[in-house]
């Protein structure tokens, strides 16, 4: 059993080592592009179409997806999904090299990697869950949020070295040699398949049943919706808040290239998160790795917006950015321990689906809530200039700060109010772990937790 574990873990460090080199070349080349859409055009509007064109497509085509996950092979999957996004990366080569490509041909290529992604994540989850005892799902959650915490860190600076010294038909041509190294790591490797459980029989049906199951299986489950609508909620909250209103906050204080250095010690936060929740693998009571780095998240945030302060932003951000892996790698370890291996793929569809939701209504609000709602507040003669004023400043940027306090607060709240709610704070208690059982009969991962329950 123990041989079989290892085998198991072995082959899961072949599969991340592909998709680690994998996600740092897309790093790349979204970096890439995404300058050389604003040097041809100029328009920031048209540089946040090629967001939307990635965004869109993949909430609109998760649930189906997730369906198709569970009924395909998860190997072959991965292999599709890395297949296809290569062919989108290179089209955009072939395009850029015969002097052909067009800022419309990226938007097109952009839906089309997404399409293809979007059967990465669930496949990727539910392989790791046939792969991973059940006490290093957190360790395994840590090392895959590894590529993105590298991805953000290193991108801008070596895309833009490699964009003066190569160009962008280098940084493509790159993106698609990572995506064949990913794709023949997982020609090496099997990711055994799981054995239909009662709850796969009860989900069957058409393709577009199937797809709406992975929604009817959170409902049935409450501490289970309502860890769903707290991730919602803080997806809401930290993603779809502070990304488009940090920056502007910031640059009214200080110049671009202090900015960067702030960003610079921002992103370390997430590498360093990353690498402990590798070696750590969370909390034994994964419920209090998420609900206790929330609470202390929004405390955090609180903090990011007190002062205008470079060294609070940075310290603060840092911190943010250091504790939401343990916070990601927890609930990704419950969610994979807690829901049966055959339908993760479309419960885990509908799971990342409703969180990506969350984020482009925050964004739409984020900025008539600041500039309409908490900026005059704190101008001077703003209703609340000599008062709260007084603590967190007056004047440009500030309104934007006051933002930030109020949602960190309110996160707080949230998080107290979440471990408050029984559903939820006994969420491991009240669900029984599912059983991973593969095709070939009872996974020695499985096997482990009868002999030995934790």
């Amino acid at each position: 059993m123990a041989e079989n574990k290892a085998k198991g873990m072995r082959t899961f460090y072949t599969i991340w080592a592909g998709q680690l080199v994998s996600t740092i070349g897309s790093g790349l080349t979204s970096f890439a592009l995404g300058v050389w859409i604003f040097e041809r055009t100029g328009s920031t509007t048209l540089f946040a179409l090629s967001i939307l064109s990635f965004t869109l497509p993949t909430v609109l085509t998760s649930p189906i997806a997730g369906a198709l996950v569970d009924r395909w092979n998860r190997r072959w999957v991965m292999v599709f999904s890395d297949s296809g996004a290569g062919l989108s990366t290179l089209v955009i080569w072939l395009l850029l090299a015969s002097g052909n490509l067009e800022v419309w041909h990226i938007y097109a290529a952009t839906v089309f990697n997404a399409i293809f992604t979007t059967f990465q994540w669930p496949a990727y989850s539910a392989a790791t869950t046939m792969l991973v005892d059940k006490e290093n799902l957190g360790r395994a959650g840590g090392m895959v949020q590894i590529g993105e915490a590298v991805s953000q860190l290193i991108a801008p600076a070596v895309a833009g070295a490699l964009f003066v010294t190569t160009g962008l038909q280098g940084i493509i041509f790159l993106d698609f040699a990572t995506f064949a190294f990913a794709i023949v790591t997982l020609l090496f490797v099997r990711i055994p398949q799981p054995r239909k459980s009662e709850e796969g029989k009860e989900g069957s049906g058409s393709i577009w049943q199937e797809a709406a199951y992975g929604w009817r299986y959170i409902v049935a489950r409450k501490g289970l919706l309502s860890l769903l609508i707290y991730f919602a909620f803080l997806n809401f909250a930290f993603g779809g808040m502070i990304a488009p209103l940090l920056v502007p906050m910031m640059l009214s204080i200080t110049e671009p290239d202090k900015m960067g250095y702030v960003f610079s010690i921002v992103g370390l936060g997430m590498l360093f998160g990353t690498l402990i929740m590798s070696a750590w693998g969370g909390p034994r009571r994964r419920i209090i790795g998420i609900l206790g780095t929330g609470f202390f998240g929004g405390f955090f945030y609180m903090l990011l917006g007190l002062r205008p302060s470079l060294t609070l932003i940075a310290i603060s951000g840092f911190c943010i950015l250091l504790i939401m892996p343990v916070m990601d790698g927890s609930s990704q370890a419950l969610w994979q321990s807690k829901v049966a291996a055959d339908v993760q793929g479309r419960v885990f569809s509908v799971r990342r689906m409703l969180a990506q939701i969350a984020q482009p209504i925050a964004i739409i609000l984020a900025g008539p809530l600041a500039d309409r709602v908490f900026g005059p507040l704190l101008l001077e003669g703003g209703a609340l200039a000599n008062s709260v004023g007084r603590l967190v400043g007056v004047g440009p940027g500030r309104g934007t700060g006051l933002l930030f306090m109020f949602m960190g607060a309110l996160i707080v709240i949230v998080s107290v109010l979440a471990y408050s709610y029984p559903r939820l704070r006994l969420v491991e208690d009240e669900l029984p772990d599912a059983v991973v059982e593969s095709e070939d009969g009872i996974d020695a991962v499985v096997q482990e937790h009868l002999v030995s329950p934790t």
